[in-house]
């Protein structure tokens, strides 16, 4: 139902247009075929029955009597000159993304002068009201010598005029009047700025546009429509109550459907100015408190709705209908067509992502569908989401499972999952898929594990963006009925699994398994040892990681291990910003270098090597046995102080943003005890919730 919105105290002031493209898919074929310009020229659906849908009708055509209700064959019975252009086709389906693209031209030239809400694929609203007030200021109409012609064809509703000519000696006049007040002042610049920009548009991509100008979005929306093509209207505040007296209740905005209807049979009206002659207090009592002020707001031309600043959608779909006999009556053929419709929308999401550094985080399945012995279950079938995975075979695994959540609740039956097989009774009309709540991605944000790589990587690089977006994005369950109730958030990691190693299924790799060179033990405070993996991507090979907490392991490398203050060294500034950068700087003189052990986290097959061993009270930390040189000298000092010389005080304490969570207090904590080491008493065990631990294998043990 709708909603009032109450006018702010400037709403009076306030310059809104909308802007409509004139037979937008007929002039973009037209761009592309120009020989077209000028004659009958109608687009059609891709339909093959009786020569497909009119989906845009030129107004050379119109006026020869063809109109959208039409079919190919019909239009060409009723004006045979007529050209039919059909849209491009796609996947078995239309492809609209030549007409968002060149949408989107116009819309970059719209936003040059004001605040930019792009309503549909050819329909635009923008606040003009700070582009009006500093021409007011600078140059106002009345100090113009001239008008240009195109503001001269304005249509202004309220101002009469005899003939043709007379009416735009009329327009310059009204628009350039010294003793309009400031409310008309203001819509005349206007006027004036939205001509410009048509004019623009005109120039730049060959696009005719109609215009309406007032003081709100809904009057701006009623009249941009009333003088097409290529022409534009302003609505004053004294032609406010005439415009909408007569108005027919249908054609206001939102009272199209069963709300205008209830307004006719109920209360006998039909048209917005029938509206006045009832009370706030009656129609709040009939319709509601909200859909009742709303009610009465319109009838006096109030709408406190602001132009909100989108220039990007708010989300992607793709559907397709099934009409009449075609409707779809296998779990095949359902099937069939969300694969179809979850490839496009991957192709997509996948360009905004690229383009516009933006993720979508939820995603939806909706259906029409009937059962032949219910005749009121059309249009009942429920929707179902889920987080939304980047990625077309996950899309369409999560499609399906939605779908068939969906049948199971719509037909009361849990039979339906055997593909192909025929359920009597019920069919599919219409399949439809969205990714919504797109937000932006954070400026600076990047992976953690671009830490773990050979070069710090730019958070806008295509790479970053992936790594992002796969962590992110949780795992969504496969056949889950429950879709409808989890947000992205509710789908988290299992704790088992080393977080920054990406989204991929995971699978706890077998002790038995490893290489023998690979194994190593648990040091158990009796001694004993005992085998342990962590969990890791499937399929890569690698060492695992070993956590030797055993007194006697522990007392051999405190005593060999250099502390972090008696070797310090200059950190270059391009080494700044890199916590994890010492675990790659830390050189291994094992059999197996850390480089394999990157590889690993990348996903890269990895060929069985000795284990690194990470201590859980100091991380790069290793055994003497292990890191001997073959004559038997001992370089663990050597490679210690090469790792670990660094001065405390240069390292860029805003990575520590980009950590989890639950490790940044304590790395913050870290970072300021070591400016004050004579107050910091290192532990011999660090407490479960340590960086340590974060990456441990068993931290939920």
């Amino acid at each position: 139902m709708p909603v009032a919105r109450p006018e702010s105290s400037d709403s009076r002031t306030r310059i809104i247009a909308h802007v409509d493209l004139d037979c937008f898919y007929v002039q973009v074929e037209q761009r592309k075929q120009p020989e077209l310009r000028g004659l009958p020229t109608a687009v059609v659906q891709y339909n093959e029955w009786k020569g497909g849908a009119l989906i845009a009708v030129s107004y050379e055509a119109r006026k020869l009597g063809v109109n959208r209700h039409m079919r190919g064959d019909d239009a060409k019975e009723v004006c045979p000159q007529i050209h039919l252009v059909q849209v491009p086709v796609a996947r078995g389906k239309a492809d609209l993304n030549t007409y968002r693209n060149a949408g989107s031209e116009v819309v970059a030239i719209l936003a040059r002068k004001g605040r930019c809400e792009r309503a549909s694929i050819d329909e635009v609203y923008l606040d003009l009201t700070d582009s009006a007030e500093a021409m007011l200021r600078e140059t106002p109409p009345e100090s113009l010598e001239s008008i240009n012609e195109e503001s001269r064809k304005s249509h202004i509703l309220g101002l009469k005029s005899e003939d043709a000519n007379d009416a735009q000696e009329n327009v310059s006049k009204w628009l350039r009047r010294s003793d309009a007040n400031h409310q008309d002042k203001l819509l005349a610049c206007g006027a004036l700025i939205v001509s410009e920009l048509r004019m623009e548009v005109l120039k730049e991509t060959q696009f005719t546009c109609s215009a309406g100008i007032a003081h709100n979005k809904m009057l701006a929306k009623l009249v941009s429509g009333m003088n097409k093509p290529a022409q534009q209207t302003v609505v004053p505040s004294s032609s406010v109550k005439g415009l909408l007296e007569s108005l027919p209740i249908k054609k206001m905005k939102q009272l199209g459907g069963k709300l205008g209807t209830s307004l006719q049979t109920d209360l006998g009206v039909n048209t917005v100015g029938d509206l006045l002659q009832f009370s706030e207090e009656k129609l709040q009592e009939r319709f509601g408190i909200n859909t009742g002020t709303w009610l009465w707001s319109i009838a006096r031309g109030i709408n406190g709705e602001e132009v909100q600043g989108r220039l990007l959608p708010k989300s992607h779909g793709a559907g397709k209908s099934f009409p009449g006999p075609r409707a779809l009556k296998t779990i095949a053929s359902v099937q069939h067509w969300l694969n179809q419709l979850c490839d496009e929308l991957n192709e997509r999401i996948c360009c905004d992502l690229d383009q516009n550094k933006r993720i979508a985080h939820t995603f939806t399945v909706y259906a029409s569908a009937y059962k032949s012995f219910d005749s009121e279950s059309y249009k009942k079938f429920p929707s179902k989401s889920c987080p939304l995975r980047y990625g077309t075979a996950k899309i369409q695994e999560d499609a399906f499972n939605l779908f068939q959540a969906g049948l199971r609740e719509y037909i009361g039956s849990h039979g339906v999952k055997t593909l192909g097989h025929h359920h009597n009774g019920w069919g599919i009309t219409s399949l439809s898929i969205s990714a919504s709540k797109i937000v932006a991605i954070p400026s600076g944000t990047g992976s953690i594990t671009k830490y773990f790589h050979g070069q710090y990587t730019s958070p806008s690089s295509k790479e970053t963006q992936d790594s992002f977006v796969n962590e992110a994005m949780p795992l969504s369950p496969s056949g889950s009925e429950s879709y409808s109730e989890l947000e992205p958030t509710d789908q988290l990691l299992p704790e088992n699994n080393v977080p920054c190693l990406g989204l991929q299924e995971q699978k706890r790799i077998p002790w038995k398994d490893q290489d023998s060179s690979c194994s190593s033990t648990v040091q158990t405070k009796d001694g004993s040892g005992k085998g342990a993996s962590p969990s890791l991507p499937s399929g890569s090979g690698c060492c695992s990681l070993v956590n030797q907490t055993g007194s006697q392991g522990a007392s051999r490398v405190d005593s060999t291990m250099p502390t972090l203050e008696r070797h310090k060294r200059k950190i270059k500034p391009s080494d700044k910003g890199t916590i994890l950068k010492f675990l790659k700087s830390y050189n291994l003189s094992c059999s197996t270098p850390m480089q394999e052990n990157v590889e690993m986290v990348k996903g890269s097959q990895s060929p069985s090597c000795s284990s690194l061993e990470v201590n859980q009270a100091e991380l790069p930390r290793r055994s003497l046995a292990e890191c001997s040189t073959n004559d038997g000298s001992n370089n663990l000092d050597q490679n210690a102080q090469r790792a670990w010389n660094y001065k405390i005080d240069e390292i860029d304490h805003s990575i520590v943003n980009e950590l989890p969570s639950e490790i940044q207090d304590e790395i913050r904590v870290w970072l300021q005890a070591r400016q004050q080491p004579s107050m910091v008493k290192r532990p011999s065990i660090i407490k479960r919730g340590s960086i340590a631990h974060y990456f441990s294998p068993d931290r939920n043990t």
